[in-house]
């Protein structure tokens, strides 16, 4: 719903110095993670970038947890294996991510009471027990 995100030439370029002020800003105890979200992470020009950033945050800072926004369901083309928007980084990409909400939002399905999503399509994968399983295993809160 953020269009004007859709435009690989909107905005500021993602530099060095964008990331080493991420990297700084997660320092604080209080800050328990990182949120990657859109435009799309997914987005086959998106994951080479959206993995190295990942890559160093998981390197700083190993016991926070990062968390995925993506509308594309994992099941779908993009995720699947073989799917139409899988490249060579897509596994090691997904690897790195804590948390999944997966799905479009739907205005129809609007649901301000969920927690981390918007809609009721939109599920929060446990990435790490998915990957292990080969399938989707939903997020349970402990």
């Amino acid at each position: 719903f953020n269009a004007e995100t859709w435009d690989f030439s909107f905005g500021e370029p993602f530099t060095a110095q964008t990331e080493q002020e991420i990297l700084r800003l997660l320092a604080p105890g209080y800050i328990h993670g990182l949120t990657v979200l859109g435009g799309e992470p997914f987005e086959l020009e998106n994951q080479p970038a959206v993995l190295a950033l990942l890559k160093k945050v998981r390197a700083a800072y190993p016991h926070k947890t990062i968390s995925g926004l993506s509308c594309i369901v994992r099941e779908g083309d993009t995720l699947a294996v073989g799917g139409c928007g899988r490249c060579a980084v897509t596994d090691d990409l997904l690897r790195q991510i804590d948390v999944l909400v997966d799905g479009p939002f739907v205005a129809e399905q609007r649901n301000v009471s969920l927690r981390f999503r918007g809609s009721e399509n939109q599920r929060i994968i446990d990435m790490k027990t998915t990957l292990r399983a080969g399938s989707a295993v939903l997020w349970e809160e402990t």
